[in-house]
């Protein structure tokens, strides 16, 4: 009898679950909504009561599975499984996540950043083709990011490796929650890339919807941004054309660290989907080196929202060889 995987995607708002084959096939997926009162001290057991009260209700037992793998924000120790730092689960002081979960579901436990994760699944069930060298970006409300090299996570030190959203693309740009100034994610995560078209609709005096929309006080999102470029908004494209100059500027540096087999743009900015990937790629070429070029292949991701799930329970395989 072949033995199944749990994967879990901890996120600010919802934590998502998936039992998933050893192959990675998703076979069942539910989510809760994340309750972050009290310091976040009703995450850890709403996971394992969650897990728990799923297994009973599929009449399962745990030895039916390899393990469980889960996907969280904020600075872990991958060997104690504790994670701490985590602010939008409003986790400020250490949390010792993987003794309480393998304590209270009876199954053992790996965790990674959901950023990492999230490039483990892309890697491989999605767009990076079970590659040994992938490198991910995602673009969401902040930018994150996973580097596979050699077929492993690039972790660095002390577990920073990675953080590609903090590569500075304008020196003395904008100001990042990380302190500095310029960094990838101030131009193009959701929240920067509003930040640009806010910008440059004081300067711009021609006509112009989006213009219009942000003089009136309107709401503005990223995908609206896209969508008024895809119509033909002059002030629109001028605003993807900078998002995209520092993202393929951006590409271009990674890669031409890491010369990875491809290197995969996901998050909720990538649903601009090929109007967003041709012009990344246009400036990726101008600024990649020649080999690099010709031999790293930019792509959208594959998984959506699966992602995460499907990369978490990926980290639960290597209790596989354990047993």
């Amino acid at each position: 009898m072949a033995k199944k995987l749990i994967g879990v995607d901890l996120g600010g708002t919802t934590i998502k679950f998936a039992i998933l084959t050893e192959n990675g096939e998703i076979q069942q997926k539910w989510s809760l909504r994340t309750n972050i009162l009290d310091d976040g001290s009703h995450i850890v057991p709403d996971i394992i009561n969650s897990i728990n009260h799923h297994l009973d209700l599929y009449k399962m037992s745990r030895d039916q599975f390899i393990g469980i793998g889960m996907g969280t924000p904020g600075t872990i120790d991958r060997e104690k499984g504790t994670v701490i730092g985590a602010y939008n689960l409003n986790w400020k002081t250490t949390q010792n996540v993987k003794e309480e979960i393998e304590q209270g579901t009876g199954m053992q436990f790996a965790l990674d950043n959901d950023a990492n994760v999230a490039a483990l699944g892309e890697r491989w069930k999605g767009a990076g083709n079970e590659g040994d060298d992938v490198a991910f970006i995602t673009l969401g409300t902040g930018v994150g990011g996973g580097l596979i090299s050699n077929g492993k996570l690039i972790h660095g030190i002390v577990g920073a490796g990675g953080e590609v959203g903090h590569m500075i693309v304008k020196p003395d740009g904008y100001l990042c929650t990380c302190g500095n100034h310029g960094c990838l994610e101030q131009y193009a995560s959701a929240t920067g890339i509003v930040h640009i078209a806010q910008d440059k609709a004081e300067e711009y005096e021609g006509n112009s919807r989006l213009k219009a929309m942000i003089d009136n006080g309107d709401e503005i999102t990223a995908k609206i941004v896209f969508d008024l470029a895809k119509e033909n908004d002059f002030l629109a494209n001028t605003v993807v054309d900078e998002v995209c100059f520092y993202l393929g500027l951006a590409t271009a540096n990674l890669s031409n660290a890491l010369n990875p087999e491809y290197l995969v743009i996901g998050g909720g900015v990538s649903a601009a989907g090929e109007f967003l990937l041709k012009r990344v790629k246009q400036n990726f070429e101008k600024f990649a080196f020649p080999t690099v070029r010709t031999s790293t292949q930019l792509k959208l991701a594959e998984l959506g929202n699966d992602a995460g799930v499907i990369g978490a329970a990926s980290l639960a395989r290597q209790f596989v060889n354990e047993d």
